[in-house]
């Protein structure tokens, strides 16, 4: 498995990390067996680096994992968790609590859940807006110096906060959505990650889905959390298919797959970044796996990047309302 550091001061991790989120909530019912075999095939294949939030199925997530890591040594993987998401019984978002207290209370729970004394990289969901991020990462700081907390990273923030926050405390790495289609980092966040030694871990690398090569309008479903996004609906998503076709074309063209050649591209981005890909199958896991033998050419970018071009992608990336509360789009 090759190896990538997250950033100057974060721990090495697999070139490809496995994103947990998918098999708790949001894309409809999961298999819990298949779930519990795939992330056991993706450590058997190399994979160090499991991303989940406390919020993924209000803790079902951390329990999911902490029950595949029942029998693999803890310095065998390095866990990720996003904290701060508010949610209600029934699903519903009500915001965003980064207050130090409340940041303390989500790891005692999620240290609790995962049955393990330490997270190895814990950041805020997203920015909330009420909590200087000084306050929030001297907090998390705080845990770091006590042990229970590794390294500090942050999520969906802008360039702004990121200087903010790191001249508190190092942070390792900042989780945010980046694929064919979602380039919007490369203008002021990315360069400003780069001056700072900070890396990415980068969601989002196949559009949940969307350039998978295996999504499809018949298959979409009121239960995914997909129906409500701009990209997935109507004439957005007929556009968005297209480009998919027209990188399948380059991609066989290469001898891979739709998602390799997404996945691939967002690697070849750089030393620092980090893809995530959020497998619930191991078949789905072994096609993502398969970007990782794969070497493109500055002739295969360019030509990956005429079938997509920057910009090309019809909707936003999230509903209209999330938009407005992500500092990363300010």
């Amino acid at each position: 498995m090759q190896q990538r550091q997250l950033g100057h001061t974060g721990p090495t991790v697999s070139a490809l990390g496995l994103g947990c989120m998918g098999m708790s909530a949001f894309y409809g019912p999961a298999d819990r067996a298949e779930s519990l075999a795939t992330i056991q095939a993706a450590l058997d294949a190399g994979v160090t680096l499991l991303d989940t939030g406390d919020f993924y199925g209000m803790g079902h997530n951390e329990l999911l994992i902490a029950e595949a890591l029942k029998q693999v040594p803890r310095d065998r993987v390095r866990i990720s968790v996003k904290f701060g998401a508010q949610r209600s019984p029934d699903g519903s978002w009500l915001g965003y609590d980064a207050r130090p207290a409340a940041v303390k209370t989500a790891l005692a729970y999620t240290l609790q859940r995962l049955g393990t004394d330490h997270v190895d990289v814990y950041r805020p969901a997203r920015l909330d807006t009420a909590v200087p991020i000084e306050e929030t990462v001297g907090a998390i700081a705080d845990m770091v110096k006590a042990g229970h907390v590794r390294h500090i990273g942050l999520s969906e923030v802008g360039a702004a906060t990121i200087r903010r926050a790191a001249a508190v405390h190092p942070i390792c790495d900042l989780q945010i959505e980046y694929s064919l289609i979602s380039r919007g980092i490369e203008e002021t966040i990315l360069p400003t990650l780069r001056q700072l030694g900070i890396g990415v871990t980068a969601y989002g690398v196949l559009s949940r889905g969307l350039i998978s090569g295996h999504w499809t309008k018949e298959a979409a479903s009121a239960a995914d959390f997909r129906a409500h996004s701009p990209r997935f609906q109507g004439d957005n998503a007929d556009r968005n298919l297209a480009l998919v076709e027209a990188l399948r074309t380059v991609a066989e063209a290469r001898g891979i797959t739709v998602a390799q050649a997404a996945i691939a591209w967002v690697a070849a981005q750089g030393p620092d970044i980090v893809p995530l890909v959020g497998a619930r199958r191991r078949d789905r896991l072994a096609e993502a796996l398969g970007s990782l033998d794969v070497t493109l050419s500055a002739d295969d970018l360019a030509a990956i990047e005429r079938a997509v071009p920057k910009g090309a992608a019809a909707g936003a990336r999230y509903a209209e309302a999330q938009m407005a509360v992500l500092d990363s789009e300010r």
